[in-house]
């Protein structure tokens, strides 16, 4: 009954639901939002137009939107929430105490009130570029981190941190955050521990003209990175390029012999003045040192043969002088032998029993006696009676 009376007043019956809300229009024409329950609402000719929307979707999603803020403020104000950020500010919009949208700088988020509560705190990037742990924490956990930057810096280690291409800050070991609001941002990781730097197979041409090869290792350490990272655009390709100048220099200027013979005091030298040089721009420079000297086939093979002939030189020398020593030791035996001669029939005993030894029979004849004196004839007529 109530239904044919309201089609002949004009009015259709609309439910919206808790889970709703809906805007409606008569003719065209932005009458407002309609909460829960049941309405009675003018229709004539199917003029009423109805819009619902879930609550269970937040955001008010509207082609009416600006209409209903510019001719029906107090019900925009009554029924939807509106966030608002400046350039450069950042908002962290919660939903019931859980954190439901980070809002960008110079935006609007337009939310039904009651599908809250509804709660956001505005964050000026320019003051505040750096998130607190606790909120870094919280967004990871909501997976709402595009709009700021995680730098994680390792132990031994330090990272210079940019913003629109002025270094701000330098960040020791560990993890942090920053607004990518705040500006153009990057880093440079600088590395504080030891390291070693290897120099390979550089040709370098003696004072002789001598063409060699040489092997270079350093080790080194940043100490001051900000020197390091501003003063020179790659610190250790500075540090490679100065062994290479300054190793050239030294060598250069020394025949190959020298080279070969104070290769410990060409590195004091080097060593001094590349320390120096790399202090200016925060590096410490420790054990420099020239590994290898790497010479020409041709060259190697020259200085094979001198060497050679050296050590056969020094045999012979050596040989000779033994030789010497020999002939004078005999001399000195002769001389005594023919001033003592006890001392000569010592001897020539030692040289019967010598004999004796190497033969199976002897047979003696006029006694011993005349045993030595066969003996000393055998050395004149090469006969012996036995």
């Amino acid at each position: 009954m109530r239904t044919f009376l309201d089609k002949i007043r004009g009015r259709s019956r609309v439910v919206i639901y808790e889970n709703e809300r809906a805007v409606h229009l008569v003719k065209g024409e932005l009458q407002g939002i309609l909460g829960p329950g049941e309405h009675y609402l003018k229709n004539g000719r199917g003029t009423l137009m109805v819009e619902r929307q879930d609550l269970a979707t937040p955001l008010f999603r509207s082609e009416y939107e600006k209409a209903l803020f510019d001719k029906l403020p107090e019900v925009a104000d009554e029924h939807l929430t509106v966030v608002r950020t400046k350039p450069g500010e950042i908002a962290i919009v919660e939903r019931d105490h859980r954190v439901y949208r980070v809002l960008g700088p110079d935006q609007q988020l337009v939310l039904w009130t009651d599908a809250g509560p509804w709660a956001w705190t505005v964050i000026d990037t320019a003051t505040e570029p750096e998130l607190p742990r606790k909120l870094l924490l919280r967004l990871g956990e909501a997976k709402l981190t595009h709009h700021f930057e995680i730098i994680q810096v390792t132990e031994g280690s330090v990272a210079l941190l940019f913003v629109d291409g002025v270094m701000t800050r330098t960040l020791a070991a560990g993890l942090y955050a920053f607004w990518k609001a705040g500006g153009s941002m990057t880093k440079k990781l600088v590395d504080l521990k030891r390291q070693s730097l290897d120099v390979t197979g550089q040709e370098v041409l003696t004072l002789d003209r001598v063409t060699v090869r040489i092997n270079l290792s350093a080790e080194y350490r940043v100490v001051d990175a900000v020197k390091a990272a501003q003063e020179v655009k790659d610190f250790s390709d500075t540090l490679y390029r100065a062994l290479q100048m300054v190793f050239r220099k030294q060598l250069g200027a020394l025949k190959l012999d020298q080279i070969l013979e104070r290769k410990g005091d060409v590195n004091a030298e080097a060593e001094a003045s590349i320390k120096a040089d790399m202090a200016r721009i925060g590096i410490e420079v420790f054990d420099i040192s020239l590994k290898d000297v790497i010479l020409p086939g041709e060259m190697r093979e020259i200085l094979n043969k001198v060497v050679t002939a050296e050590k056969e030189a020094e045999a012979n020398v050596i040989r000779r002088r033994e030789e010497t020593n020999a002939t004078r030791s005999l001399l000195n035996t002769a001389k005594v032998m023919a001033e003592n001669p006890v001392m000569l029939r010592l001897k020539e005993l030692e040289a019967l029993e010598s004999i004796a030894s190497k033969v199976d029979r002897l047979t003696v004849h006029n006694g011993t006696g005349g045993l030595m004196n066969d003996l000393v004839r055998l050395r004149d007529d090469g006969t012996a009676e036995a």
